[in-house]
């Protein structure tokens, strides 16, 4: 189980509150065989945590549906990701069904939303072409805080990733180690207080939809990371509200998977 710390408090409390089905028993005797890790380092005690920090328990959780399926033929299988699982998680979980499949790409754990998996190695090598050079279409749903005046825009920051930290850091201008990113969004709805984005992703960078929303005065609805917690718990809600809601595949006329080019998947809730 993998999450952020919403706030800065005993780890006993922060995690018994996102692992449902965790006793307080259990916990500590996962602490006893050092079973868990914050910032990637293994700890022994109830410690204190900071809000931000990232948090991994090593359990066996009450077996779940992690996936739906979207889409499948002899190549290419399309799945729906819940939020609250890891990429990886899942894929152990689709290879138990379907043995030769190849993993592709990552959503965030509490990101939900479309994922795809090649079923050879013909259909990995040109899913991951088209990943790698962006030729496919994404777009995501993102419930943001504050309604933007531009109704929509291309945004352009620079972006620097601290791994250690799990976090990155959005600025208007280049600085040293910075790489650039550019956000478009589109509003789609408005409320009281929050609105809802279409986001397309120009570049695909570590964070890129939260961190840079966030930057320009528009946090997603749940992130406990770049968001405000005070907000998020007014709302009632624990985890970012973005779904990866759209995938079109584009292939050319010599791939192998050209009978899928142009094909789009959409996930509506």
């Amino acid at each position: 189980m993998e999450f952020t710390a919403n706030k800065k408090g005993k780890l006993s409390k922060i995690a018994l509150e996102q692992c449902q089905d965790l006793s307080y028993s259990a916990l500590m005797k996962l602490l006893r065989n050092k079973d868990v890790k914050i910032n990637d380092k293994r700890v022994s005690q109830d410690v204190i945590v900071d809000q931000g920090d990232e948090i991994i328990i090593y359990y066996t959780p009450k077996k779940q549906d992690k996936y739906s399926v979207i889409f499948q033929d002899e190549n290419v299988l399309v799945v729906y990701k819940k939020s609250g699982y890891t990429s990886e998680s899942v894929f152990e979980d689709v290879s138990c069904k379907f043995k030769s499949a190849f993993f592709i790409h990552r959503l965030d754990r509490n990101t939900a939303g479309i994922m795809v998996f090649a079923l050879n190695q013909v259909a990995e090598k040109h899913l991951l072409f088209g990943f790698k050079n962006r030729t496919f279409n994404k777009k995501y749903l993102a419930t943001v805080y504050g309604v933007p005046s531009v109704k929509q825009a291309v945004l352009t920051a620079y972006l620097i990733k601290d791994a250690n930290a799990s976090f990155v850091k959005i600025f208007d201008t280049r600085v040293n180690d910075s790489v650039k990113i550019v956000t478009e969004y589109r509003v789609l709805e408005e409320y009281d207080d929050t609105s809802l984005l279409e986001v397309t992703l120009h570049t695909g960078k570590t964070h890129q939809i939260r961190a840079h929303l966030a930057h320009v005065g528009h946090f997603i609805i749940g992130d406990g990371k770049y968001g405000d917690n005070r907000i998020n718990k007014q709302k009632g809600v624990k985890t970012q509200k973005l779904i990866a809601y759209y995938l079109q595949l584009r292939f050319e006329k010599d791939s192998p998977l050209y009978y899928l080019n142009g094909k789009s998947f959409i996930y509506k809730d």
